[in-house]
């Protein structure tokens, strides 16, 4: 509920989409911008290709291990409190990846920024389901999504501006202001808290376990095939299991497990950002490094190629939310995810001579696709839940999304470790590096051809396939 009874609904939600949607500019940002600066990095501190992975992998570990605590804190201490601290944190850990010393300093303050991450993430799109009625709900969320989506569109080609002119860190000193901005619009402007579980407590236990889970598992999964890979693989299996099932007995759970085993919509929805996102995180990693490894573009040509993808998708996603107000999500969600795999399907045939032209397309299909895809699905989440569900909803959905990319990721440094080894990227394995890129491209194609059925599979939202709702 709005605290503050003096300001206008109309204000309030024109404030909370300027503040939502600045703040989901800036993230994607900060990722697709680092994305081309990767080959600075490593040359700067000599990384390998799978080391160089964690520069992007560390940020979304973090925000993935706090995405459903903070889901569920914003719920109960006021969505707005824990946004403005994400934001904080941010824009302090920007500033010391800045100044990075060693590539060890600069992983593990991206590591800080993904915690600072997680608070945004798991308040901002409650925040605006909290301010939005249902009947504008799929604008408002399209219209921040088109924010991502420009964030996406911009980085590569600001990144690679200020990579080619003034080096990487340069990148994270032009996000600390914008991060600043955020933050002081947050504290003057966003009038509200919204803290619809008030009062419940918070399962600590059910966040060590979910936290220590996803760690075991993600940095398991990085480092197969080898032993100790295996081992922590299945700790965070077995972790992930066992907080499943503890919280279907708890009183007041971290996650209401029941949302996905009664809740048609929500599960399967969710299924189909989780697979969406593994399917989709890594390309922009693999083409940054073909365009500019491969190709020999630098950077900031680099950059102008990527722009392709976010562009479609920032045109379309404010059009598939306002569809989705009017008409089924599924529909749309499942059109945009056949289009993702088409995209990825043709980046299979990827080659060392490929004309450009054809990388374009690939990126216009996987664009639209995802434009397509993206709103309508969080509006069919959000929609699914009662209010003082949001933040939790939001956060499941985060952490879908991130939990998605970092096994895009983890998937991606795989194929590389096994086909190229831990090797820094040269003229002489250049074609290793292209079969790993084959490789990963396929098997993401087929990927996004199951995410389809999972989409299709959620139902209508009009039916009777979910629990009772409080709007």
């Amino acid at each position: 509920m709005n605290d503050s009874p003096h300001v206008t609904e109309r204000s309030l939600q024109l404030t909370a989409i300027v503040v939502t949607g600045l703040s989901s500019f800036l993230t994607p940002f900060m990722g697709s911008a680092m994305n081309v600066a990767l080959p600075s990095v490593s040359r700067e501190f000599s990384l390998d290709a799978v080391t160089l992975g964690w520069v992007q992998m560390a940020y979304q570990l973090a925000a993935a291990m706090f995405l459903v605590p903070f889901g569920k804190l914003a719920d109960i201490m006021g969505r707005r409190k824990i946004f403005a601290l994400g934001l904080t944190l941010d824009v302090t850990a920007s500033a010391v990846c800045a100044l990075a010393p060693s590539a060890a300093v600069l992983i593990a303050f991206r590591a800080v920024q993904g915690i600072g991450g997680a608070m945004i993430f798991g308040t901002g799109v409650a925040i605006l389901t909290s301010v939005y009625p249902p009947g504008e709900r799929g604008k408002a969320l399209g219209i921040n999504s088109a924010a991502v989506y420009v964030g996406l569109s911009i980085g590569p080609v600001v990144g690679g501006f200020l990579t080619h002119g003034f080096g990487w860190r340069s990148i994270l000193w032009a996000y600390v202001p914008l991060s600043l901005l955020a933050l002081v619009l947050t504290l003057t402007r966003l009038k509200g808290e919204w803290a619809e579980a008030r009062g419940e407590s918070f399962d600590r236990a059910g966040a060590v376990i979910f936290g220590a889970g996803i760690v075991a598992l993600m940095f398991g999964f990085s480092r197969l095939p080898s032993k100790l890979g295996f081992v922590l693989a299945g700790a965070g299996t077995v972790a992930i299991i066992l907080f499943i099932w503890l919280e279907g007995r708890v009183a007041k759970p971290l996650l209401e497990t029941r949302l996905f085993w009664r809740n048609r919509i929500f599960a399967f929805s969710n299924l189909a950002a989780f697979i969406n996102y593994s399917a989709t995180a890594a390309s922009g990693f693999i083409l940054s490094l073909y365009l500019q490894y491969v190709k020999g573009l630098p950077p900031h040509r680099a950059g102008l190629v990527l722009i392709a993808q976010p562009i479609l998708m920032a045109v379309s996603s404010p059009f598939a939310g306002r569809l989705s107000d009017r008409t089924e999500p599924q529909t749309i969600a499942s059109v945009g995810m056949g289009l993702s795999s088409a995209g990825l399907f043709l980046f299979a045939f990827i080659r060392q001579g490929t004309p450009l032209p054809f990388v374009v397309a690939g990126l216009v299909l996987l664009g639209l696709g995802f434009g397509l895809f993206s709103s309508p699905n969080t509006n069919a989440v959000m929609g699914a839940v009662e209010r003082r569900l949001y933040g939790v909803a939001a956060a499941s959905l985060g952490t879908m999304r991130l939990s998605g990319q970092m096994l895009s990721l983890g998937i991606t440094m795989l194929i590389l470790a096994v086909t190229m080894g831990r090797v820094a990227i040269r003229p002489e394995n250049l074609p290793s590096f292209l079969q790993s890129a084959r490789i990963a491209f396929a098997f993401y194609a087929a990927l996004c051809v199951v995410g389809v059925f999972a989409s299709l599979a959620r139902g209508k939202r009009n039916g009777n396939n979910s629990v009772p709702r409080a709007d």
